[in-house]
Order: structure tokens, then sequence, then C-alpha cells
């Protein structure tokens, strides 16, 4: 009854996916991804309850699917992280799963009461290709797993670089599936079939009942950011800007060059004070200078020795330590001052203060 279920939770996933108006690529790969996982859970259904003699055709097509989970998780990951990186060669990720398939095309050839004798003894006389099959299942697992925690780990680093706050950015949906999956690959390692394919059966649960009510990844918002005004992934660069990184990076800055940037952005932030914006982005300050981000971000890094995130909070934190000491503000209380330098929230107040300072509001005014 529990793998029926899953295997209804998953058609029902994927129908919400496929009949979404306005759909990502992130969308359209997790249809796909859940269509494979909800047809692989259906093979295993008709195992479990010996409904596969009536089925000779489907034997063996179960064997090579755990080869699509990896990369399915890793694409899905980077669609997610970098959704304008152009993604021609994302099909060679699939080589293995359909490597597999080919080696095992002699066996589908067979007649269906061989095929059904085979399965029956337990795959005899293809003991050394199950064994190998099965390692590379593991070890493709377990790689791709590792590759989508870098992933992960190298888009919260560009966050900081990107904006200037990170309360709104919610990568609390990747992160646990990523982590789901790599849970599953464990228990691959550690027990036998009925227990994985329960455990794959919850997961689905888990992408329902998290992707629906508390993300809304099968609605049009926006996955990486709870208010859609404020996309993180929409400030990513494009593959145009990517091109001109290169270019930059090449050329390199000059030292006069740098300091004249960043004097710039120092007049800027002084006159104008733009880190009051709580949703300010180096996309838009840069626009503001009339630099490229990439540039922006360099001279931040090489001049103040911090990330876009930091730097803009320290400049927020200086506006609420001279705030604080104005006789007319002593009626305010700290987080509506707080609110007045750029801040979003108590939390990111608190923690960029004693970043900055080593020190709690109360304690430094004290």
């Amino acid at each position: 009854m529990l793998y029926l279920a899953g295997i209804i939770i998953t058609a029902f996933l994927v129908f919400i996916l496929i009949s979404k108006k306005n759909k990502s690529n992130p969308d359209k790969i997790l249809a796909l991804w859940l269509f494979f996982t909800g047809f692989h859970l259906s093979l295993f259904y008709l195992h479990f309850n010996d409904h596969y003699i009536k089925f000779p055709f489907l034997l063996g097509l179960e064997l090579p699917m755990p080869l699509v989970q990896g990369p399915f998780l890793y694409w899905y990951t980077t669609a997610l992280t970098n959704p304008n990186q152009k993604r021609k060669y994302a099909f060679l990720h699939f080589i293995p799963f359909l490597i597999a398939f080919l080696v095992l095309t002699p066996f589908f050839n067979l007649p269906f009461e061989k095929k059904i004798s085979i399965f029956r003894n337990g795959g005899k006389g293809y003991e050394d290709l199950i064994t190998i099959l099965y390692a590379s299942i593991l070890l493709s697992g377990i790689t791709y797993a590792l590759l989508c925690l870098k992933e992960l780990s190298k888009h919260r680093k560009n966050i900081t670089n990107q904006f200037s706050f990170t309360e709104k950015i919610n990568l609390t949906w990747l992160r646990y599936l990523i982590l789901g999956s790599s849970f599953i690959w464990l228990v691959v390692i550690f027990s036998n079939d009925r227990y994985i394919f329960s455990v794959v059966v919850f997961y689905l649960f888990f992408i329902g009942y998290f992707g629906i009510k508390q993300v809304g990844i099968f609605t049009n918002q926006p996955l990486a950011v709870n208010n859609p005004a404020e996309n993180a992934t929409v400030e990513t660069e494009t593959t145009e800007n990517q091109l001109e990184k290169i270019k930059y990076e090449k050329s390199g800055l000059s030292v006069t060059e740098l300091q004249s940037i960043h004097q710039k952005l120092t007049t800027i932030m002084r006159e104008e004070k733009q880190y009051k914006n709580p949703d300010l982005t180096l996309t838009e300050l840069s626009q503001t200078l009339n630099v490229h981000p990439n540039i922006l971000s360099q001279v931040i890094n090489s001049v103040e020795q911090k990330n876009f995130y930091d730097y803009i909070n320290c400049q927020r934190v200086e506006e609420f330590k001279q705030l604080i000491q104005l006789p007319e503000n002593q009626k305010y209380t700290f987080l509506s001052l707080a609110f007045e330098c750029g801040f979003n929230s108590k939390t990111a107040f608190n923690r960029n203060f004693k970043k900055a300072t080593g020190l709690s509001p109360s304690a430094y005014l004290k």
C-alpha cells in the first residue's frame, strides 16, 4: 500500500508540474525526474507483488534506472543555482545509464520464459554484470551527491557577493532535497530493496509536502526567494555578462582605475546612502556607478577586503552608530533605527552589528 501511495503521489506531482503555466527549466527537469522515479517505483511495485509475470517485457528495465537519479539531482541543482548557464552537454551525464541499458539489451531480447527463469534464480549467469552495475550505481549516487553539495556551497558564496541581504533567499528546499537524496544512497549501501523503496516513497512525500505547502515550487513563485520581486536567480549573470567577466579578468584593473572606482563608491555611499535600500544588490549599485558588476565586486574585495554583503552591512552598522548618538533619536527603538539604516530584520541587524563591532547593540550603547 505504501508503494502504491508513492506512485500515486508521484503521478500527481508530475501532473501539477506539466500543467503549470510559465514553467521554468527547473520545473521541467523536476517533472522529468519525478516521472522516471515514479516509473522505477512502479517496476518495483510489480516485483514486490509478484505481478512481473504478467509483464515480462518489463523485466530488467529497473536495473539501470538508479543511474539517472544522480544526474537528475545535479541537473536540477545547477538549473536552480545558475539558471542562465547553457547546458548543451547535460545529456552526457546520462551516458552511463545508456551504456548500462545497451549492455543489458541481450537480456531484454531473451524469450519471456528465459527472463523469468533468470530472475527467479537471482540473476544466474549475470552475476558479474550485476556486481559491476551495482558498483557503478553507488559510485554515481555518491559522486553526484557530493557535486550537488559543492554547487550549493558555491551558490551560497555567490549570494554574499551579489546581495546585501540573505534573509529572503531560501536554500532550504534545495539543501533538504540533496541531503534526502544522499540519505537514500546510504540506505542503498546498507539495506535491501524493500527498505530502499520505502525511504524513496517518504522522500516523494517530502517533495510533495515541502514543495507545495512550504516553498511553492509547484506554483509560479520563484524557489530561491520568498518574495517574487526579489528572485535571487534573476540577478545572476547572463551569458553575455559571463563572457564580459572573462574579458575583465584577463585585462585586469590598474591601481589607478581601482582607486578611482573605489572613490566613486565611497562618495555615493556617503552622499546618497544607497545602503539604506534593504534590497540593494551588486547589480543595482554597479548600474549607479556605471561599472560592470564584476569590476565593482573586484574593487570591494580588493580595497575593502570584504564581500559585497559584508561591505553594505558594515555601512548600515556605521549609519546606526551615528543615528543612535543623536538626542532626537533616543525616543526610537533600536529596531526602528536599524530598519532606517537598511536592515530588513532584527536577526540580520543583531548578527551584522555583532560581527562588525564584536558587541551586541545594547552592550555597545552602554
